[in-house]
């Protein structure tokens, strides 16, 4: 079939992955070549709502890309389908630049390339004398612009490390998801001062090993409640960054995990190795539970499957702004209970059962009970990274609501830590430094809750979030 600029319908196939959305484009395409036995081109590659869409212009890899609708698995072991239907021509194979066009915009990108610095600066092309002066308009939101642009990079830039795109007025990302492919080297982007609405729209080019990355100036910026959270979920698309928006960023926070010999499942306290316990409890300090039945996806009470599919939280992104959102709570420490089932070199699966109440809206004060349940994986560097996150919550029975939040402030009565083994004494120090109160304030708390240092410090937050802790327990007594 002779490829032309002109095509008329039926020249061309339109690929539909309903959903496909949540894959990405590098192993989605990836997986399809693989499995079709017919080799193409795909042109346009897209995605769109909850969709991926690209096209060919071939009849025979049409018929066999039809052939292996549902016969792909994804990670999850789902089926996914591939729709195929004949198109107009795409928008960015009609449009292409004719070839005096490109020409000019060739000389243009190397007059903004330096050679030196292998950096392409690309602000503001759209006004570039140069192109403006031959007629040439080019708006990067639009596909065949982009593609007209990574063709020329991709002949005539063999090695760019450094990318400019500023003040291109840039709504998504879709059209520049092929410079992971094309321009696999660079380690420094400039989307700043563009219109990107979500960081979602990083996930198409989240195949870059990015060190530095600028987005101020986006709308997707305010949509953070902070910076730390801002940083993080960036962070989850380019583990090397090292630098954003021209600060310098801390280096990620690591965890280690020693001792993983399975263990068996244990109630109410974790009877494993200290380092352990101290890894959950930290986990779980910096665990948030709000709000939970705006997106509840109970299969008892929603019918609707396609809804429950939307509702369900794909990306680290999603479940983090998700979590940011909701209103204050409560928690009661010294309800939680924390059932670890097993633990291997790789994997760690535990849950936490306990009650809270609401602290603002229609329900202050309501008392409610949950369970929450992490699956968690080793990554990079001994870090931990949460495979998945369910959370369950119903009323609270009339004992869990008449015991809640009533846990007595302790007295102090203070003993020599002579007294105390090397292993208490350890732990009488690191207490101290965790929680910032005294030796013998830390002495008393554990010894309160008979040396049970998740317990202990349980408690303690739970007192110190009702200013019951007094002012003398973080002064230091001799």
């Amino acid at each position: 079939m002779e490829n032309t600029q002109d095509g008329n319908l039926g020249d061309w196939f339109k690929i539909t992955v309903p959903y496909g959305i949540k894959y990405d484009k590098t192993w989605l395409m990836n997986s399809i070549q693989s499995h079709c036995s017919v080799p193409f081109t795909p042109v346009d590659f897209h995605y769109v709502k909850h969709l991926a869409q690209f096209f060919v212009q071939d009849a025979s890899a049409a018929s066999a890309l039809k052939d292996i609708n549902y016969k792909i698995f994804d990670e999850e072991n789902q089926k996914i389908p591939i729709f195929v239907n004949t198109s107009a021509v795409p928008y960015s194979m009609c449009n292409k630049l004719e070839p005096e066009k490109m020409e000019q915009l060739k000389l243009t990108i190397s007059k903004r390339y330096d050679v030196s610095q292998k950096a392409l600066d690309l602000h503001k092309l759209r006004f570039d004398p140069d192109l403006l002066g031959h007629d040439i308009i080019i708006i990067l939101n639009r596909r065949n612009c982009m593609t007209a642009i990574l063709q020329t990079i991709k002949k005539n830039i063999p090695e760019l490390l450094s990318l400019n795109l500023c003040k291109n007025k840039l709504c998504q990302l879709d059209g520049l998801s092929d410079i992971i492919q094309i321009a696999p080297t660079i380690k420094t982007l400039n989307l700043s001062k563009n219109e990107l609405k979500s960081a979602r729209e990083l996930d198409k080019i989240k195949g870059l090993k990015l060190e530095e990355l600028w987005l101020q100036g986006n709308p997707l910026c305010n949509t953070f409640p902070n910076q730390p959270t801002y940083v993080s979920a960036i962070r989850k698309y380019f583990p090397n960054l090292s630098r954003l928006d021209g600060q310098d960023l801390p280096p990620p926070t690591v965890t280690g995990i020693v001792d993983m010999d399975i263990i068996k499942p244990c109630k109410e306290s974790f009877k494993g190795p200290e380092t352990l316990k101290n890894l959950v409890f930290q986990f779980l300090l910096q665990s948030n539970l709000c709000e939970y039945l705006k997106d509840n996806r109970n299969m008892k009470n929603l019918k609707d499957s396609d809804l429950r599919f939307q509702l369900l939280k794909h990306t680290k992104c999603e479940i983090v702004n998700s979590l940011c959102v909701f209103p204050k709570t409560q928690h009661d420490l010294n309800s939680y209970v924390v059932d670890l089932w097993a633990h291997t070199e790789i994997m760690l699966c535990f849950s936490v059962s306990g009650v809270f109440k609401e602290v603002e809206g229609k329900s202050q004060g309501s008392v409610h009970a949950f369970t929450r349940t992490f699956i968690l994986s080793s990554g990079s560097n001994s870090s931990m990274c949460i495979v998945n996150d369910i959370l369950t919550v119903g009323n609270a029975r009339t004992e869990e609501t008449q015991s809640a939040f009533s846990i007595p402030v302790p007295t102090p009565t203070f003993s020599s830590l002579s007294t105390l083994s090397q292993e208490q004494q350890e732990m009488v120090q690191i207490f101290s430094i965790q929680s910032g109160i005294s030796l013998q304030w830390s002495q008393k708390c554990l010894q309160d809750n008979e040396w049970n240092y998740i317990r202990a410090a349980q408690v303690f937050a739970t007192l110190k979030t009702q200013g019951k802790i007094p002012e003398e327990a973080f002064k230091q007594i001799s």
